[in-house]
């Protein structure tokens, strides 16, 4: 990565967190150019870490190696519409927009460039993300490697072989998050009104989630075996279980992934237009 240059087409918060993911991994801020219409963006981005900056797009193309498409979805069309990919052939593109497709954005870019479609999820953005990312035939296997060095900045990544893949990791992780959130809201609520103080409920909350999280991320057992071995026989987490269970919590999940899915599906559908 040391004579790679970077571009991002939008300074928004991923793009942000990716450049300063980067820049805190060793990469150097001189190969790091940033685009966005937002001139307060770009001041921000180069007060803190001292990049390169434009208010027009195409510079980003003709100067960098590796230029990461950050914009939002409904504006990525016009976007990549825009730009002359034809100036640097061999640039890869990295998308990190949801619902966007290979196909589309290869067209809308022109030609046939090297496209990588990645699905982030917002806990990037304190450098615990969870990246899918699948990639078209013209990538190389030197520009996988670029990639996963980009995106391994803000979390962990992983590839997809095939592209319909990624409506299942948006519903999975991509939306997974909001699913967290709403499971500690819940926690939190029920124990404010079993008597605990709203900010002790808060913190045993947050600090339990984390735990737990951690344990399953540094333990060679899986899940299961893990709730298992907090599940002693006739006592209190058997009994919360049992109630969980009882309310088709693991159904009412499968049915909420599929819906998520189907939705993604939808969206790739309408944003391809």
């Amino acid at each position: 990565m040391e004579n790679i240059k970077l571009g991002f087409i939008g300074a928004g918060n991923m793009a942000r967190s990716l450049i300063g993911g980067l820049i805190a991994d060793g990469f150097a801020a001189k190969n790091i150019w940033a685009s966005d219409p937002s001139a307060d963006k770009l001041a921000a981005l180069a007060d803190a870490f001292a990049v390169h900056t434009s208010a027009e797009n195409q510079p980003i193309v003709d100067n960098t190696d590796v230029v990461v498409l950050a914009v939002k979805p409904q504006v990525m069309k016009a976007v990549a519409s825009a730009l002359d990919a034809s100036a640097r052939p061999d640039t890869l593109f990295i998308s990190v927009a949801a619902g966007i497709q290979l196909d589309a954005l290869g067209a809308w870019l022109g030609g046939q460039p090297a496209l990588i479609r990645c699905m982030p999820n917002t806990p990037a953005l304190v450098r615990s993300g969870a990246t899918a990312m699948c990639a078209n035939a013209r990538v190389s296997e030197r520009q996988r490697e670029i990639a996963e060095s980009v995106l391994r900045a803000v979390g962990v990544t992983v590839w997809v072989g095939e592209e319909a893949m990624v409506d299942t990791v948006t519903a999975l992780s991509g939306s997974g998050p909001a699913y967290f959130f709403l499971v500690m809201e819940a926690l939190e609520r029920a124990a404010i009104k079993l008597g605990l103080p709203d900010d002790t409920a808060r913190l045993l909350t947050l600090q339990t989630a984390f735990g737990a999280a951690k344990m399953a991320l540094e333990s060679e057992e899986d899940v299961q075996h893990l709730r298992e071995r907090v599940t002693s026989p006739g006592g209190t987490t058997e009994r919360a279980i049992e109630v969980l269970r009882a309310g088709e919590l693991e159904a009412l999940f499968e049915r909420a992934l599929n819906a998520a899915q189907q939705r993604s599906i939808e969206l790739a559908k309408e944003l391809g237009k």
